[in-house]
């Protein structure tokens, strides 16, 4: 079979206008938008987001939602559970329930009534088992504290051991925390990124001597640099957000320099030197944004470190002086009647939760976001 040379007529080229030859067929997608599309797909992060943003809103509307103060004392509502209308279902009716064991069912009854100072009026008796079987009997014994002190109003959150209502309490508590978490992060932000920056983009000794300091500082615990503010300062937020801030830009600090040694060897900075830019526009201007997505990341994960470090310091009586109230002060108030009124602990101790898991896995998707091998 001979070989047929294709006719030149079926090659005709396309006639394209000018204008149509440079259009891009697809959107040009910047980092920062890829980075916020990769984002909005992960489900985890979003939700975490959704949690942050309600809590947020809650503490700063929440303690103007009833007609409480939030260290209003009134002795004859103290340790009332919460007890919202339509939520009966959820556990939230305003009673305290409690369940006792004995020989006969009149033992386990008055055992039970013991608790409500023997208050029959006001309590309703359930017998969970007659010891018909060969067992102990078991009551239960269903209190309405509401009707016994005659309270008409409710308490969404209860009252804690002074009758203070823990709904106001709880939300401005949220708001101390969330205000020396955000001020301690967008200090450290500011001071790890310049110190970090600077350190490595001068190097040689500059860089060995601030390098130095950096030792110096990470060798002090920081429960030291608490106690020595105190001491210094009187207890309050002022005490501890300067505690917080004498260490914790070092993280930061050491993240930064990393990716500065990295790249300020780039071709894009050598070109800028030349060009005649300074050294601070060199930093602001190319260097500090190209490692912007680790100081992102790195902030998201301080503000729960935060949180948790001034609960902690609260809980040990190194915090906030009462009566002012934040989240690990609620559950130090919380955590001494434990055993008898647990709902005094449980709302803060959830709102504490929630802001740790919020914070923890909106971290965990920008730094999944900002990674481009996460890219699909």
């Amino acid at each position: 079979m001979e070989n047929q040379t294709p006719s030149k007529d079926l090659f005709v080229p396309v006639e394209r206008e000018s204008e149509e030859q440079h259009e891009i067929g697809r959107p040009s997608l910047s980092f920062w938008r890829d980075s916020m599309i990769r984002l909005r797909k992960n489900k985890g992060a979003m939700a975490g987001l959704i949690m942050l943003i309600i809590v947020t809103i809650m503490a700063i509307f929440g303690p103007y939602m009833n007609e409480y103060t939030a260290n209003e004392q009134d002795l004859s509502r103290s340790k009332i559970p919460a007890k919202v209308d339509g939520l009966g279902w959820l556990g939230l009716d305003g009673t305290l329930s409690q369940i006792e064991e004995g020989d006969t069912v009149e033992a386990a009854r008055s055992s039970a009534l013991a608790r409500f100072s023997n208050d029959e009026e006001f309590t309703e008796i359930n017998v969970l088992n007659d010891g018909s079987d060969g067992g102990e009997a078991r009551v239960e014994a269903v209190h309405d504290p509401y009707a016994a002190k005659g309270i008409d109003s409710n308490f969404w959150f209860g009252t804690d051991g002074l009758g203070r209502d823990q709904w106001t309490r709880v939300w401005e508590g949220t708001r101390i925390s969330l205000y020396i978490a955000l001020l301690a992060a967008a200090i450290d932000m500011v001071i790890g990124v310049a110190y970090g920056g600077i350190s490595a983009y001068y190097g040689g000794r500059v860089d060995n001597y601030m390098q130095r300091v950096i030792e110096i500082l990470t060798g002090i615990p920081n429960l030291v640099v608490v106690v020595l503010m105190i001491l210094i300062l009187d207890p309050g937020i002022m005490s501890i957000t300067i505690a917080l801030v004498i260490t914790g830009w070092i993280p930061m600090a050491r993240i930064v320099r990393g990716q500065v040694l990295k790249l300020k060897s780039q071709e894009f900075v050598l070109a800028s030197q030349t060009l005649g830019s300074s050294d601070n526009r060199v930093i602001r201007k190319h260097l500090v944004p190209n490692v912007m997505g680790l100081i992102i990341i790195n902030t998201m994960f301080t503000i729960p470190s935060a949180i948790f470090f001034e609960a902690f310091l609260s809980f040990i009586g190194l915090g906030l002086p009462t009566p002012q109230a934040s989240l690990g002060t609620l559950i130090d108030e919380g955590f001494k009647s434990l055993q008898i009124y647990p709902f005094i602990l449980f709302w803060p101790a959830l709102i504490l939760s929630i802001l740790m898991i919020g914070f923890n896995v909106l971290a965990d998707g920008l730094r999944d976001a900002f990674d481009p091998k996460m890219r699909e």
